[in-house]
């Protein structure tokens, strides 16, 4: 198992919990996932299988796209529905137009945005949820977000189901909460589905019961995503068995000056047979060092 398969979390999971059954369902100890999903909201979880979990590291700036729904009246503890009331219930019914006005102006683009106490965040190695539950001070830093798409598709009476597009690291309960802070309403995240991460879809997606099932008929492999086929954006070099041989030594090698653009300075090194030889990092203008080398199967 090399490569990467992609979970329809349900909601109640942490993202930890579906790595550890994972690690039953596939029979490996080697998985991990790609970006947290925190356990009310459901939906795209990658995984990655095998050594492809050493591939982590280049997935960093993936954008999320997501709907889900926004209760306005009162804010919570935890930005969501799972959080203690932390105002006063208003009255409030949401308007479409309205809100997406409010929306354009506050919070689409490049902004600071401050996370939820609540939250992964790590303090001194700590991650900030458990200090909040043990009521101690979590002091966060705002990080610099970037929100491609942030609109209500409908609403009903306090609420308003809408669509985010987000980079990595952006939390759509801050969006919930300070949108309604910033109408002085209060508002949370009531429910929330990832549709997807990076290049990983909800159409790839399957549920942990279809990978059980799956798994008991030794089809789990036919869900794979190869890991020569991860990270579409990085362009492709098909090597030969002696190249590939010499890339996993840890030689440079050359690669087709039809594949060089000043946009993607690293590539994919794939046999003929489409595995996944090493993520090759340019050192001179067509000549490639290889920066993660993985071994011949």
């Amino acid at each position: 198992m090399f490569g990467a398969l992609v979970i329809d979390k349900a909601t109640g999971w942490t993202s930890h919990d579906v790595v550890a059954k994972m690690r039953g369902i596939a029979r490996t100890k080697k998985i991990g996932h790609l970006g947290t999903l925190d356990p009310m909201a459901t939906g795209v979880l990658p995984l990655l299988l095998g050594n492809a979990t050493r591939l982590a590291r280049y997935f960093t700036a993936e954008r999320k796209v997501y709907e889900g729904v926004i209760r306005f009246g009162f804010s919570t503890s935890t930005y969501d529905a799972e959080g203690e009331p932390v105002s006063e219930t208003q009255p409030f019914l949401a308007d479409a137009e309205a809100l997406n006005g409010v929306i354009a102006q506050r919070f689409l683009g490049e902004f600071s945005q401050m996370p939820p106490a609540v939250s992964a965040k790590k303090i001194g190695g700590v991650p900030a949820y458990k200090l909040a539950r043990q009521n101690k001070e979590v002091s966060l830093m705002a990080v610099a977000v970037r929100v491609e798409d942030f609109r209500v598709l409908a609403c009903e009476g306090d609420r308003a189901r809408v669509r985010v597009v987000c980079s990595a690291g952006t939390y759509v309960r801050s969006l919930a909460h300070d949108l309604g802070q910033a109408l002085g309403v209060g508002a949370h995240l009531a429910e929330l589905r990832r549709h997807a991460s990076g290049c990983f879809t909800l159409q790839q997606a399957m549920t942990l019961e279809e990978a059980q099932e799956l798994a008991n008929q030794d089809s789990l492999f036919t869900r794979l995503i190869p890991a020569a086929q991860l990270l579409p954006e990085y362009p492709t070099e098909v090597v030969d068995d002696l190249t590939a041989k010499q890339i996993r030594d840890g030689r440079t090698f050359r690669v087709s000056p039809f594949l060089i653009t000043a946009t993607h300075p690293r590539l994919k090194a794939v046999t003929r047979r489409g595995v996944l030889v090493a993520i090759g990092e340019r050192k001179l203008h067509n000549l490639y060092q290889p920066a993660l080398v993985f071994p011949a199967p």
